[in-house]
């Protein structure tokens, strides 16, 4: 079972590297390699540089304008947080949020590791359920997809807030951080804002159509993983469901607004998408930004 899905995230992954690659016109860019500049020197400054980077601490000494002078990173720290609480257990079986999520870090983690980069993997619900250390090579991308794939979890609550913290004591380094979720929490802001501020951060966020627009089945009892609590609602009233969407979208929007005024990637998946464009797109936007 393992090895059909191992063979399945690498041919998406090829695809994936291969849309990316070609776009940048054949330059030797990659999915991740790039996303990130280190100091490297000083020089005097010349007529035309960017004047954000003139080094004042030097420059006042009095003997002439100088700058910082910058390369890009040649590898990444690539870290996985991802949501295995039980809002992730919707939709349809072999295509639920959580399975979407464990390919996508499957996908990602196969292309970062082939890049030389280090990755790791935090998963979690309302506490640390599995946490994988960052490392390179063949045996790291093996460990991270068993984890990922043989993972039950032990709880079925989320805190958000909580995991973006633990993520943000364990990796010190900046890195590329990807959050992925369905967000299904209050109450995350000021976490969200603090990793988006410390790490180049990708919030990729989950949905089911279900999610949006109920199907009409009269009246039912809805059940919450979460909380174990159930209610009786009218999926056939036209105000319901147009309360139930309009939610949706709102909560949809505020989280894409909030990626925005933090600097932060963001990217909405539902389950009956092909995530593998989506992907290409978002990673060819992420280039073209840093080009």
């Amino acid at each position: 079972m393992l090895k059909d899905i191992i063979s399945k995230l690498r041919k998406y992954e090829i695809l994936i590297r291969k849309a990316v690659n070609t776009s940048m016109q054949g330059e030797s860019h990659s999915v991740f390699k790039g996303s990130g500049l280190e100091f490297d020197d000083i020089r005097q400054y010349n007529y035309g540089d960017d004047v954000r980077t003139i080094n004042w601490n030097i420059s006042a000494k009095g003997h002439g304008a100088y700058i910082n002078t910058y390369k890009e990173e040649k590898e990444q720290n690539v870290f996985f947080v991802l949501d295995v609480s039980a809002s992730q257990r919707v939709g349809v079986q072999g295509m639920q949020k959580l399975d979407i999520g464990k390919e996508i870090c499957g996908v990602l983690t196969l292309s970062a590791l082939r890049e030389q980069n280090s990755v790791g993997l935090l998963c979690f619900s309302d506490k640390k359920e599995r946490y994988v250390r960052p490392d390179k090579g063949n045996r790291q991308a093996a460990q991270i997809l068993k984890v990922i794939f043989d993972l039950h979890p032990t709880s079925d609550q989320t805190n958000l807030s909580k995991a973006i913290t633990m993520a943000m004591n364990i990796i010190k380094r900046k890195s590329v951080m990807i959050l992925v979720s369905d967000f299904i929490d209050e109450n995350y802001e000021a976490a969200l804002k603090g990793v988006a501020k410390q790490h180049d951060l990708i919030c990729i966020h989950l949905g089911d159509p279900r999610e949006q627009n109920l199907p009409q089945l009269g009246i039912v009892q809805i059940h919450d993983k979460e909380s174990s609590k159930s209610v009786w609602v009218n999926t056939s009233s036209k105000e319901y469901r147009e309360h139930f969407e309009k939610q949706f979208l709102q909560k949809r929007e505020e989280l894409e607004n909030l990626c925005k005024r933090y600097g932060a990637d963001y990217l909405y998946l539902s389950t009956h998408d092909d995530y593998v464009p989506k992907l290409i797109k978002l990673f060819k936007l992420r280039k073209t930004r840093r080009k």
